[in-house]
């Protein structure tokens, strides 16, 4: 197993504190081995495997646990004494009433608890309320490109630029580094995960009946990646596909909430620059894996900017950024990076060697009269760092760093 070691470091510096861990993030990136991980390290410290009580709620051997009272039992029955247990649970959403269980063996017992969920609803406002202030949330994200280059599955002749162009071409979900890497594999495997989530996790979850609808929404977001889009445009373009009925914006608005519960979507909130507010209207939306958007739509060079959006902006989430669009009167800045004081301009694209393409980056951040760090970054390779204060970045260089 390949370490995850911002996440691990994450869950080492909450160990044997009261707080519940709930580590988050759409099905097959890797919050299990995470978990696996852990336990590794908790035996490596002199921690008894008889202290360790591990479920994985989704093995065969699980089944019959459903609700929340023989879910309990399952647990306190493991606990023997008043020694410190360590309690990981993957999947804990496949129980009713989980939540009630949980918060009970915490109180009662003296126990450091670990679980893991693939949907947004595992902390829905009603169990937000009944576990208050006792736990805190780790998301988990696919593969970062660093992470991505520790699996070691690709030659070792290859140009970092050709790992690169994998990773924007097959995605970041850790299991895609363990298959055969031809398009057929991928594709077959990246649409055996995707119909998994949008099944469990979407179709059943919220009961929806047309899921027809439902994947011409996915499609829609996908082939849309890093555009202004709306639930009314999708919703206008949607009717005029011939659907035979209209198809209303309110309907496409709770898909679109049901696919970010999933993890299957991002969507980002546009920020008025000037005014310092967040704007409730409009946003851009992106596919938490460039994998799962190229099997749903293909691989196009024409696409190639988006996808290198897509990688930023989930590296600028996995490095603890809010992340806004930002609007500055008419003109657009592609990511507002916001961590506590600090604040940083992104523009993204795929060369500044066209001297219009250049002058189309920098502009919107010329107009920005602020001191913040202000950045553009391309695959260019060049020994020109910055113009008028603004910086050029590599984005290679920009992610392994």
């Amino acid at each position: 197993m390949v370490s995850r070691d911002n996440y691990l470091k994450r869950l080492i510096a909450f160990k044997d504190n009261k707080l519940i861990k709930v580590i988050t993030g759409i099905r097959r990136c890797g919050k299990s081995t995470l978990l696996e991980i852990f336990k590794e390290y908790l035996l490596s410290e002199g921690v008894d495997s008889e202290n360790i009580i591990h479920i994985n709620l989704e093995l065969m051997r699980y089944d019959d646990i459903k609700d929340y009272k023989t879910f309990y039992s399952l647990i306190t029955e493991q606990i023997t004494n008043n020694d410190r247990y360590y309690l990981l649970i993957d999947e804990v959403q496949q129980v009713n009433g989980w939540e009630k269980a949980v918060n009970s063996i915490n109180v009662e017992a003296n126990v450091d608890i670990y679980l893991t969920g693939s949907n947004a609803y595992l902390l829905s406002s009603e169990i937000s309320t009944l576990l208050s202030g006792r736990f805190v949330e780790i998301k988990m994200l696919p593969l970062s490109f660093k992470e991505f280059l520790n699996f070691g599955h690709l030659p070792e002749d290859w140009t970092v630029e050709d790992k690169f162009n994998q990773y924007l071409k097959f995605g970041s979900l850790p299991a895609v580094a363990t298959i055969p890497q031809d398009n057929t594999t991928v594709n077959e495997f990246l649409l055996g995960i995707y119909n998994t989530v949008i099944v469990k996790d979407v179709i059943s979850r919220n009961k929806i009946k047309d899921v027809q609808l439902l994947e011409q929404v996915v499609k829609y977001v996908a082939a849309n990646t890093g555009s202004i889009i709306s639930a009314s445009k999708i919703s206008g373009y949607i009717s005029s596909q011939g659907r035979g009925e209209i198809t209303k914006a309110a309907t496409i608005s709770n898909y679109l909430d049901m696919l970010e519960k999933a993890y299957i979507i991002y969507p980002v909130k546009r920020y008025d620059i000037k005014g310092k507010e967040q704007l409730k209207n409009l946003a851009k939306y992106y596919v938490v894996d460039t994998g799962i958007r190229n099997m749903l739509m293909g691989y196009s060079d024409n696409d190639f900017g988006h996808i290198l959006e897509t990688v930023v902006y989930l590296e600028l989430i996995r490095r603890g950024y809010q992340v806004f669009v930002g609007k500055w009167y008419e003109a657009e800045v592609d990511f507002i990076a916001i961590k506590q004081e600090e604040k940083k301009y992104y523009q993204v694209t795929l060369s500044l060697m066209d001297e219009r393409v250049k002058e189309r980056e920098l502009s919107p951040l010329k107009l920005i009269p602020d001191n913040y760090e202000k950045i553009i970054l391309s695959m260019d390779k060049s020994y020109v760092t910055d113009c008028d204060g603004i910086k050029f970045e590599n984005i290679i260089e920009f992610l392994l760093k």
